[in-house]
Parts: structure tokens; C-alpha cells; sequence
């Protein structure tokens, strides 16, 4: 049975690449900038977004990061940062009510035109720590089993915060990101 409730897309951001860091600058795209108005998603990005490293991110079944506003508060508390918030984890899609407990691969929803498809969890990298300045982040996120998600783009179509994430099918209920997480990584949550 697919369940009723009703995710919402309560941030949208989009980035380029740039140069970041003193002594040793990288390019990246971490840092992302919300957009108010709707966008085109296409199959491999929204328009106005680019990946600075394409053997790690985006592509096919990168095309959109998605991580959730309800993890922020503990991040927040966690790291005494009271700047984590959408956008923090450089995320294209920030979303509410949903999780990595509640969100399986394979799940396709449609996000006002676009129809997306749960591909896999992401896995954090360096530029997360170099940009929060915490160099174990990345382990403390894959720890916490709060990683994100990304999302393939089977209909390309315009998105735009606020929307409601609906739940058209769920092919695999048992692989949820959470168990993902674990099969993949070993880390079990308590």
C-alpha cells in the first residue's frame, strides 16, 4: 500500500561551479542558491544547476540531490550552526515529511510536471567537510544515516518550491534509503 502522506519540495537551489577554499582552492558545487520561480528538470539537471566533478555527481541517476529539512534542526544543534539549513548539504531538492526511513529505491513520484525515480543514497564527500570546516562530517553524516538521496528524471518538466512530492508507485517497499545506507556502507542505525 503506498503510503498517504504527503512530502512537500520546500526549497529548490541550483549552483555552478567555483573555486573554494584558501591555500588549496577546489572546484565545486556545494554551494547552491534558492530559486523562487519554477525551473525546467531535465534528465540530467535543473536548469541553472552544474556538477564541478561528473565521475562522483550528477548524470542520469545523480540528476537531482534531495535531502530533508527535518534533519536540519539536529545538524543545527549538532555542529552549533544555526546556518545549516536548505541548501547547507548542496542539495538541488530540499523536502519536508520525508526521510530516508520513508523513501525506498525505485519510488517514482511526480513533482508538479516532472515525474523523478529514487535512484540511490548519496554518499558524502569531502566537500561537505571543507565547506562546514568539519573534517568528519562526511562519516558523521553516513553514521547518522542522514545522507540524502538522488533522484533520476524519467519526465523532464518544470518543479518549483512548494510543490507536493506524489507517491505514484513503489516498486521495492523493503529497500528503503535507511537500509540502503547499511547494505552499503555497513553501518547499521540503533
Amino acid at each position: 500500500m503506498i503510503p498517504v502522506s504527503r512530502p512537500r519540495l520546500v526549497s529548490l537551489q541550483v549552483g555552478r561551479p567555483r573555486e573554494f577554499g584558501d591555500g588549496d582552492p577546489r572546484m565545486t558545487s556545494i554551494f547552491k542558491t534558492p530559486v523562487d520561480e519554477a525551473i525546467m528538470l531535465a534528465a540530467t539537471n535543473l536548469d541553472g544547476d552544474e556538477q564541478a566533478d561528473l565521475t562522483v555527481h550528477g548524470g542520469i541517476d545523480k540528476a537531482v540531490c534531495v535531502y530533508s529539512a527535518d534533519h536540519y534542526q539536529a545538524w543545527r544543534d549538532e555542529l552549533n550552526n544555526p546556518l545549516m539549513d536548505a541548501g547547507a548539504f548542496g542539495e538541488n531538492f530540499t523536502v519536508s515529511g520525508q526521510t530516508e526511513l520513508d523513501v525506498c529505491i525505485g519510488d517514482v513520484y511526480q513533482v508538479d510536471e516532472a515525474i523523478v525515480v529514487v535512484s540511490q543514497p548519496r554518499s558524502p564527500c569531502w566537500k561537505l567537510a571543507r565547506r562546514w570546516e568539519t573534517p568528519d562530517l562526511p562519516r558523521r553524516v553516513l553514521q547518522s544515516g542522514r545522507t540524502g538521496w538522488y533522484l533520476r528524471v524519467s519526465q523532464p518538466g518544470h518543479v518549483h518550491a512548494g510543490a507536493v512530492l506524489e507517491l505514484l508507485e513503489r516498486p521495492n517497499p523493503a529497500w528503503t534509503i535507511t537500509y540502503a545506507n547499511e547494505v552499503l556502507y555497513g553501518i547499521r542505525r540503533s
